[in-house]
């Protein structure tokens, strides 16, 4: 087959595949989490496969475990979150009037001059900013609504994506075996090491960013509860789950406890700079010691990449979009990669023709 057909080929099929995402994507959820549920369990399985025990009882037994795991998080953590998210909910309005009083005031005549005449009232000016934000924030979470549909079948994920991931951990080689049968074989060791970059880039970055992601989660919300800040823990615990975005995550939970802290605790500084104490050591923890042991600094995966997929894929395709985000990039990042390797060895590039 010629390099036309070829490029040709594989952009049919990644027009199919956006098509079929886009079109089914209001049932796919279940489906699409169990394969990545298997995915990330794929690695335990085999280390109780190698105590002696049956691939499928394996499964098993992983699949229990990690589910009662889920079950028991649940109960403990949700009604906190619950309670502490209505709450945060229902004070918005006023932290909000506090910290436009606080900028305000008539003694904030530097911050005036700092933002210039065009902003004489900057705490309207901030509120209006504050609001096209929070606008912008509820159409990108409608978009992921509409395009998942994942609160309303919240029942049939949570029924059918433990039963898929269990079926596929049991036949995951033999669905490897069958994939990899289907390779041409001029091409199939190309192929296969390509995959296994996709898997080196996919593998370090989810299963490590997870683990770093709990970690912190749970550092952010002792800590902040521990600084008596409102809705620390709520505070704490979302700001490790977005870590999963390198940066958006601390940066976020940063500016939304430094506003609470602020219309907390002011004019009490000691405890505003408590609060920006459990964020910079958390940073410290995650940039020097979480990161480079748990993920490390060539998953091929960049920030930047990653933030641009995953809002695009959510916007697009809602919740199922989400889940098949980090793999499509890392496989586009493999596969940019591999271009270029081929056109910097390439005539094209270097002008001497085959000998």
């Amino acid at each position: 087959m010629s390099l036309e057909r070829q490029v040709l080929f594989w952009f049919a099929a990644l027009g199919a595949f956006a098509a079929f995402l886009w079109l089914l994507n209001e049932i796919l959820l279940p489906f699409v989490a169990g394969m990545a549920l298997a995915y990330l369990l794929d690695p335990l399985t085999r280390q109780v496969e190698r105590t002696g025990v049956g691939r499928t009882v394996s499964a098993l037994i992983v699949t229990v475990i990690i589910l009662a795991s889920f079950v028991l998080i649940v109960i403990l953590v949700a009604p906190i979150l619950g309670s502490q998210l209505f709450a945060l909910i229902e004070n918005i309005p006023r932290y909000m009037e506090r910290l436009q009083s606080l900028i305000s005031e008539p003694n904030k005549e530097w911050l005036t001059e700092l933002l210039g005449s065009q902003m004489a009232d900057p705490g309207k000016s901030i509120g209006g900013l504050m609001s096209q934000g929070a606008a912008w924030l509820a159409a990108f979470l409608k978009s992921l609504w509409s395009g998942g549909r994942a609160l309303v079948s919240l029942f049939s994920l949570l029924i059918i994506t433990p039963v898929v991931a269990f079926y596929l951990l049991c036949d995951w080689d033999r669905l490897l075996a069958t994939v990899d049968n289907w390779i041409p074989l001029p091409h199939r060791a190309t192929v296969r090491g390509l995959a296994r970059e996709m898997d080196a880039a996919i593998a370090g970055f989810v299963r490590g960013q997870a683990v770093i992601c709990v970690i912190l989660g749970v550092f952010y919300a002792v800590g902040l509860t521990f600084a008596g800040l409102h809705f620390g823990f709520l505070i704490g615990f979302g700001t490790g789950i977005m870590s999963f975005i390198p940066f958006v995550g601390a940066l976020t939970g940063f500016v939304v406890a430094g506003g609470v802290a602020i219309a907390q605790f002011w004019p009490d500084w000691v405890s505003i700079l408590i609060v920006f104490g459990v964020f910079g050591v958390g940073q410290i923890l995650e940039g020097y010691i979480l990161s480079p042991k748990l993920v490390g600094a060539k998953v091929g995966l960049h920030p930047v990449w990653l933030m641009f997929s995953l809002l695009a894929f959510g916007y697009l395709f809602g919740f199922v979009g989400l889940l098949v985000a980090i793999p499509t990039a890392a496989a586009i990042g493999v596969l940019a990669r591999f271009a270029l390797r081929q056109y910097l060895a390439s005539p094209l590039y270097t002008g001497v023709g085959p000998r």
